[in-house]
C-alpha cells in the first residue's frame, strides 16, 4: 500500500486529498491518505468568522465563478443549494479626498471606447488625448513575457495607466504593474492590439463577453467560505486528518521518505505533497540548492481590518460596492470593500459591514505593522469617517495580518517554477510543491493545482 501525505490543509491541500480519494474509490486503488495541518481548524486562508449577525473572511471574500474548476466542484460535494452571488454596483476610486466612479463600461480601469475614456473624472484632458495614441502607434516591441505596466503605459499614456488603470490592476494582482508579465496578468492585451491595432477597440469588440462575466461573477455561501472547506472535510471519507500538529522535518529514507512532527511523532510516506506556503517547503526540505529558488520567490503582506456598525447601509454611496485608494488622498488604506452593499449574506440584518485593506506597498504600512488590533481598527475608523462620512462606534471587528503570505509573481515567476519542478523530480522524486506560491493566487486556481497533484502523483506511480 502507498502512503500519501499532504502537508498544508488549506485549499490546495484538501483539492488533492478529495481527487486522490475520488480516485481510490473509483478505481480501487492501494492508497493510504494522510493530511497535516499545524493549526486546529482546515483552511488555510479561507475562513469565515461569525459573529453579531455578521459574516466576516479573514481571507479572500470570494471565488471566481468562471473558473473551469470551480462550479462542478461545488456540484460534486453537493453544496450547489448555498451559493450565493455577489451584488454588482458601481466600484470607485478615492483620488484627491473625492470618490471617482470607474467609468461603467471600462475593464480593470482600461476604457472599451473613446466615450469611455472621455467620461472619466479622473484623467484631465491631456491625459485622454494621451491615450488616443493607442489607435495610431502600430508598432509593437512586446511580448507577452513584457511588464503589463510598460506595455500600457506605452500606448495609453502616462497618466491613464497611474491615475485610472494601476488601481485597478495592482489591487487585483497584489503588485506593481512594472513587475508583472501580461502573460501572469492580462495575456489578451498583446492579442487584443495585434488583431484590432488598438488595446480600447480590443475591448470594446469584446465587451459584451465582460460585461456578462460581470454579472454573477463571483460566489460565495450562505455561511461564508468556511462551508466550502467544512463541506470538503465531511467528504474526506477516508482520509486520516491530523490536526493541530505541526511538521518540522522531511528527510530522504531510502526510496521513502520520514515526515518529522513537533508532538515526536513521524511517519514514513512514498508520496508527500507540500501545499504550504514556499518559505515553510524551503524550512522543511533544508536543501541549499532548492532554498535558493524557494527564496526567491516573493511575497506582500497585507492587514485586513472589519468594522460593522449597528447602521442600516442605506448611508452608502448609491449603488456602490467599494473603492480603491489613488493618490493624494487623506486616507490610509488601498481599498475599501462596502462588504454588506456586495454580499448581502454577510449582514443578517442589513447593517453596514466595511472591510478596509492596507498593503506592503502602502508607505505607511511600516508604521501599521506594529500597531495592535485597537490601534488598528481605530485607523479604518478615520478613514472610514473621511472617505464615507460615516461615523458611529462598531459592534464587531476583525483584524487579520497576512505578514510575508500574498505570493507577487515577478518577471521571472514561471522560469523559477519551472526549475523548482526539474529540480524536485530529480531530488525529490514523489514530492510535490502545490499551493498559491507558485500556481495561481486565486480559489480557482488553488482547486485546479490541487486536482492537477493528485492527478501528477497517480500518473507519476503507474
Amino acid at each position: 500500500m502507498q502512503t500519501v501525505v499532504v502537508i498544508g490543509g488549506g485549499i490546495t491541500g484538501l483539492c488533492t486529498m478529495h481527487e486522490l480519494q475520488k480516485q481510490k474509490v473509483e478505481k480501487n486503488l492501494p492508497l493510504r491518505l494522510i493530511l497535516v495541518e499545524k493549526n486546529n481548524h482546515l483552511g488555510g486562508k479561507l475562513h469565515s468568522v461569525r459573529e453579531h449577525g455578521f459574516i466576516m473572511e479573514t481571507g479572500a471574500d470570494s471565488i471566481v465563478a468562471r473558473h473551469k474548476s470551480v462550479l462542478p466542484l461545488v456540484q460534486d460535494i453537493g453544496l450547489e443549494s448555498e451559493l450565493v452571488y455577489n451584488s454588482t454596483g458601481i466600484s470607485y476610486i478615492y483620488s484627491h479626498n473625492t470618490l471617482h466612479a470607474i467609468p461603467a463600461d471600462s475593464v480593470f480601469g482600461i476604457p472599451t471606447s473613446i466615450d469611455s475614456l472621455n467620461s472619466s473624472t479622473l484623467i484631465s484632458e491631456k491625459g485622454k488625448q494621451d491615450a488616443l495614441k493607442d489607435f495610431d502607434l502600430a508598432e509593437n516591441p512586446f511580448t507577452k513575457d513584457s511588464s503589463i505596466g510598460e506595455f500600457l503605459e506605452y500606448y495609453l499614456g502616462k497618466e491613464l495607466v497611474e491615475k485610472q488603470i494601476a488601481p485597478v490592476l495592482s489591487g487585483v494582482y497584489s503588485g506593481d504593474l512594472y513587475k508583472l508579465t501580461m502573460a501572469s496578468t492580462l495575456p489578451s492585451l498583446l492579442d487584443y492590439k495585434n488583431q484590432y491595432g488598438s488595446i480600447i477597440k480590443g475591448f470594446g469588440e469584446n465587451r459584451e463577453q465582460f460585461q456578462k462575466s460581470a454579472e454573477k461573477k463571483f460566489i460565495s455561501f450562505k455561511r461564508g467560505l468556511s462551508q466550502l472547506i467544512e463541506k470538503l472535510e465531511e467528504t474526506l471519507t477516508d482520509v486520516e486528518i491530523v490536526k493541530g500538529v505541526e511538521t518540522k522535518a522531511i528527510l530522504k529514507s531510502g526510496d521513502r521518505y520520514l515526515c518529522e512532527f513537533d508532538n515526536g511523532d513521524s511517519i514514513e510516506a512514498d508520496t508527500i505533497v507540500l501545499s504550504t506556503p514556499h518559505q515553510a517547503a524551503s524550512a522543511l526540505l533544508r536543501d541549499e540548492k532548492i532554498q535558493t529558488e524557494l527564496n526567491s520567490i516573493r511575497n506582500a503582506s497585507i492587514i485586513a481590518v472589519y468594522v460593522g456598525f449597528d447602521i442600516p447601509d442605506d448611508q452608502l454611496p448609491a449603488d456602490g460596492t467599494g473603492y480603491i485608494v489613488s493618490e493624494n488622498t487623506d486616507v490610509l488604506c488601498n481599498a475599501c470593500t462596502w462588504t454588506s452593499r456586495k454580499w448581502k449574506h454577510t449582514s443578517e440584518s442589513g447593517n453596514l459591514l466595511i472591510r478596509m485593506f492596507y498593503k506592503s506597498s502602502n508607505p505607511a504600512f511600516e508604521q501599521l505593522k506594529g500597531l495592535n488590533d485597537a490601534q488598528l481598527v481605530d485607523v479604518a475608523l478615520k478613514d472610514i469617517r473621511k472617505s464615507l462620512k460615516i461615523e458611529g462606534k462598531p459592534v464587531v471587528s476583525n483584524v487579520t495580518k497576512w505578514t510575508d503570505l500574498m505570493p507577487v509573481y515577478g518577471m521571472d515567476h514561471a522560469k523559477i517554477v519551472q526549475s523548482l519542478t526539474e529540480q524536485m523530480e530529480e531530488e525529490y522524486p514523489n514530492v510535490f510543491l502545490a499551493g498559491c506560491s507558485y500556481y495561481g493566487v486565486g480559489i480557482g486556481n488553488c482547486i485546479q493545482n490541487g486536482q492537477d497533484t493528485a492527478r501528477k502523483i497517480l500518473d507519476f506511480n503507474k
